[in-house]
């Protein structure tokens, strides 16, 4: 390319003559020509961006994939009919319920439909039959009924024209039916030409309305909203394509070869809660296990996600059954506890059951606490401490239960049982640990006492409560005989005292709570979890940690708490114990719990506060000071008037086991007549009054005679 050069003079001052250039002063410019225009974009170029443009819009497949749509509609919508027409008119229905049965090995019910089969064979030939003769038989009706119309219309006629006295009036009946008969012809005249024009119109229609309701159309071509399948509704062609898409191939291939489509295969749908339920008797070849395996999948392909699809085990052979929640319906709270919203609620700890939240169906979920020790398991943040805690709150309001409460926590969760149990530990260091694992050894010391009472004794309940128990069993100090308090061997002290409780505490209703994070041979030790009654597990990280809270036995009959979402799912507990109504057939039973905050929780301890007489609450355990024997009574009568004797004792041992564990009626009997304070009988039970006792500590030696070692 050539370059033109431009030399421009720079001057401050005009020149007043022509002088020599300085070459200081030239600038040097390079100037580029302009580019060529650009050639024109053929029309046919043009053109051809513009059909693409107009075929790849939107709007352009919106109303393509319409037309498919609408189309089909109409076409399948004739199959459909057509094929209700072939099955109504002939027996094509019933052999496809035959090869199902067949298919699936229940001879019985195929030997049913053959019979359903054989009686409508034998109705249609009748019919058939019937229809030789009928042709004479309704000439024949046709001809008395004609005469007999026109013998009633002459004997008219004959009566009209004896009242008016005129004879023409004879046939007016006559004329009159056949003028109507004319009227009619004429109206079918004018009528026929549009019904004709319109008929085929109306039939289309009724096809298309047929095809748009079975959505008889492909995937693609449906509406955005019918093609997400967000919320559809469940029916038995959905369940059966779920299971034929499930990845088993003998289950696919059965389904295939049954003339039904599967349909047979199905029990009745049915709703249950926000959800429906539905059995399904799986065809040989496949087992149980194989559809359990796959629950996500399934899950997907009846358009839910995993947590809105449970897979049990009913008492049936090869049968599962599916709990599919409606789209959504999981992630909506249930309603408040009737512990908040029933004020004159009251427990009975042999009887009653505590309203603890619903099931999956939507019915109220209420456990037995009699004679059952618990285990509550989950994640940490999953409402663990909540759901333990609402059936605390429920056994407070049946006023003969006693608590000894540890909260290796420490963060208040407990406190409003201050005042409400025996004894009520918080806190989260060794120290506590070691408080907690004393407490729970005078609970074994008194469950020894009651083990030892004469038969037929009565005792109330005690409930011994240790949440976050993990830091129990995992702590690694030792006391001055180098017994370890944590661990899971024979000289943990803390273990050994829940293994005892687990072992005999139940006859005499000392029951073990406790509430734990995370559950591993480490810190919730195989004989402690086995020993538990009542096992409930929120969310779980893993299979083998569900195995370890609930057992293999409810793992195996479809239980999945590490299924839940952790968060998501705060506060779903999956449940195996007797103490709760679980559906025939199911080893566990999932449980959505009723959430009571802790100013709901003060107020219904206030209630149970209220109907005791009083408890002193102790918040710390010393086995070896000193003790006063009238003193400590005292201070376990409280603020109640009179306390009954044996209440006295149960408190005494909880209060300082190594001390007063071994005591009976005669120790206490005789510590109080020393002091003068010497108890009696009201309403026919020993008692011990607070004013009698008081007036003999005041009333006491100064130099502490009346105390003892």
């Amino acid at each position: 390319m050539s370059e033109n050069v431009v030399h421009l003079h720079k001057h401050t001052d005009p020149p007043a003559e022509p002088a020599t250039v300085d070459t200081a002063t030239v600038t040097t410019l390079t100037v580029v020509p302009d580019a060529p225009p650009a050639r024109p974009v053929p029309l046919w170029v043009r053109s051809g961006r513009a059909v693409r443009t107009a075929v790849t819009h939107e709007r352009t497949r919106a109303a393509g994939r319409a037309a498919v749509r609408h189309g089909l509609y109409t076409f399948n919508g004739g199959r459909i009919v057509a094929r209700r027409a072939w099955d109504g008119r002939t027996g094509s229905r019933y052999e496809r319920m035959i090869r199902a049965a067949e298919a699936a090995g229940n001879l019985e019910a195929a030997e049913e439909w053959e019979e359903r089969l054989q009686r409508f064979r034998a109705a249609r030939h009748h019919r058939r039959m019937d229809l030789l003769h009928s042709p004479t038989e309704a000439a024949k009706g046709v001809a008395v009924g004609a005469g007999m119309s026109v013998g009633v219309l002459v004997a008219l006629g004959i009566v009209m024209a004896l009242n008016s006295g005129q004879a023409s009036d004879v046939i007016t009946p006559l004329s009159a039916t056949v003028d109507f008969i004319a009227l009619l012809i004429r109206i079918v005249q004018v009528v026929w030409g549009p019904a004709v024009t319109i008929g085929p119109f109306l039939a289309l229609l009724a096809l298309w309305s047929v095809g748009r309701k079975q959505h008889a159309a492909p995937q693609w071509a449906l509406p955005a909203n019918v093609r997400s399948g967000e919320g559809e509704p469940i029916t038995p062609s959905i369940v059966v394509k779920a299971l034929r898409d499930l990845g088993v191939p003998a289950l696919a291939r059965a389904i295939k070869e049954m003339g039904d489509a599967g349909a047979s295969m199905l029990g009745p749908i049915t709703i249950a809660g926000c959800g429906v339920e539905v059995d399904v008797t799986l065809p040989s070849g496949v087992s149980t296990n194989e559809v359990q395996g796959k629950r996500r999948k399934l899950a997907e392909n009846l358009t839910r996600h995993e947590h809105e699809v449970f897979i049990t085990i009913p008492t049936a052979a090869r049968t599962v059954r599916l709990w599919v929640a409606d789209s959504g319906a999981l992630d909506e709270p249930i309603g408040p506890s009737p512990l908040v919203t029933d004020e004159t609620l009251t427990a009975d700890y042999a009887k009653g059951r505590a309203p603890w939240g619903q099931d999956l169906r939507g019915d109220a979920a209420a456990l037995s606490l009699y004679q059952r020790h618990l285990l509550i398991t989950g994640l940490s943040n999953q409402g663990k401490t909540v759901a333990l805690r609402s059936l605390a709150l429920w056994l407070a309001l049946d006023r003969s239960v006693q608590f000894l409460v540890g909260d290796l926590k420490g963060v208040g969760d407990w406190a409003m049982f201050d005042g409400l149990a025996t004894t009520l530990i918080q806190g989260p260091t060794d120290e506590h640990v070691i408080q907690v694992t004393e407490m729970v050894e005078g609970a074994v010391d008194e469950m020894n006492r009651r083990l030892q009472a004469p038969p037929g004794t009565t005792f109330p309940p005690l409930i011994v409560l240790v949440d976050e128990a993990q830091m129990a069993f995992m702590c690694p100090v030792k006391d001055e005989d180098k017994r370890p308090y944590g661990g899971s061997k024979a000289n943990s002290r803390y273990y050994m005292a829940v293994r005892k409780i687990h072992n005999q505490g139940r006859v005499v209703n000392v029951l073990m709570w406790q509430g734990t994070q995370d559950p591993t041979n480490e810190n919730l030790p195989k004989l402690v979890r086995e020993g538990a009654h009542t096992r409930a597990s929120l969310a779980l990280g893993t299979e083998s940690q569900a195995r370890m809270a609930l057992g293999d036995k409810a793992i195996d009959g479809g239980a999945a708490p590490n299924l839940l979402r952790p968060g998501l799912d705060r506060g779903t507990l999956v449940v195996a114990s007797d103490g709760i109504t679980i559906p025939a057939g199911q080893s566990s039973i999932t449980v959505r719990t009723h959430y009571i905050d802790d100013d709901a929780a003060e107020a219904i301890t206030d209630r149970a506060k209220a109907l005791r007489d009083g408890v002193t609450t102790l918040h710390a355990i010393d086995r070896t000071a000193e003790h006063d024997p009238l003193a400590d009574i005292a201070a376990v009568v409280g603020d109640a008037a009179r306390v009954r004797t044996k209440d006295v004792l149960a408190r005494l041992a909880t209060r300082n086991p190594g001390a007063y564990g071994g005591w009976s009626f005669i120790d206490l009997k005789r510590v109080l007549d020393d002091a003068g304070a010497e108890p009696y009988k009201s309403d026919g039970v020993m008692v011990v009054a607070r004013d009698r006792v008081a007036r003999a500590l005041a009333n006491r030696d100064t130099d502490g005679s009346a105390s003892a070692n």
